[in-house]
């Protein structure tokens, strides 16, 4: 027997009911099991909504490169001007959906790592200087200047070291996107010492920045705060869900702080070896 206990928080369970072999004399003796299912329902609904949002990541640009090569093999088939323009377009989404896949393939390999220690000495200046060379051509593009103040010296976590170039690159590129209108974004290294040494890593912007009631729910796959604004500056919307992943992987934290005006901070922290 299933059923739901409401909430909140809303409870799914299932009994199993059985009567024993030597009953009362009435006959009234049974024992009852409750398997508790809700967080086995809850990932069952998560998956189903990831691959609905997945689906329909695809479907757009696939919809939109079938109505062109439609319309290149018919109306437009001797107008070298409308098929200049709409190959350029179908070239485009032809790359937002390698973004997209790209991305999909990525979570899905952290995940499946998830609970698998990384081993290698990284040491993150080096991985901070690598990729803000890989994105100056981006930041010169909208006009903002990359600046990282970091020790001299090199700050060493144990980690993987694509992965970890992979979380800073997807959080300085969303800072260098979304937060043009600043003009700048500082990286900031700061070693921190007591209870839990650790090291913490300050990526900021002063664009808009993010409403309060956005914050807690920037992790989820395919969340947006804007989703026009999102699919104009090229997002998949899984960027900050694969920073989450791997993060826990190297057993660190996101913390995530804005106000509307005032741009938005996004610290890296992780431990030391």
């Amino acid at each position: 027997v299933e059923f739901v206990l409401p909430g909140p928080p809303e409870l799914d369970m299932v009994a199993h009911l059985r009567r024993l072999p030597r009953a009362a004399a009435d006959g009234s003796l049974a024992l009852i099991v409750l398997h508790d299912t809700t967080a086995l329902r809850r990932a069952e609904r998560m998956r189903a909504d990831f691959v609905a949002n997945a689906s329909h990541e695809l479907r757009t640009p696939l919809a939109s490169l079938t109505g062109f090569i439609e319309t290149l093999l018919g109306p437009a088939r001797n107008d070298a001007a409308a098929t200049e323009k709409f190959l350029k377009i179908m070239l485009d989404q032809a790359r937002r959906m390698r973004r997209l896949i790209d991305d999909l393939l990525s979570l899905s390999r952290v995940e499946m790592r998830v609970h698998s220690r990384p081993r290698d000495n990284v040491d993150l200046v080096s991985v901070l200087q690598h990729v803000r060379d890989s994105l100056g051509p981006l930041g010169r593009e909208h006009g903002v200047e990359l600046r990282i103040a970091a020790p001299e010296k090199p700050v060493n976590v144990t980690g993987d070291r694509d992965e970890l170039v992979q979380v800073f690159q997807n959080l300085i590129e969303n800072a260098i996107r979304y937060g043009a209108s600043g003009g700048r974004v500082d990286v900031i290294v700061e070693p921190r010492e007591g209870e839990r040494r650790a090291v913490a890593v300050h990526v900021q912007d002063y664009g808009p920045g993010i409403a309060p009631e956005h914050l807690p729910r920037l992790t989820e796959r395919f969340y947006r705060v804007d989703a026009g604004a999102s699919r104009e500056m090229k997002g998949t919307g899984l960027g900050l869900a694969i920073v989450k992943h791997i993060l826990t992987r190297h057993q660190g934290t996101l913390d995530i702080r804005s106000r509307p005006g005032e741009g938005a901070r996004f610290t890296v922290e992780l431990p030391y070896p």
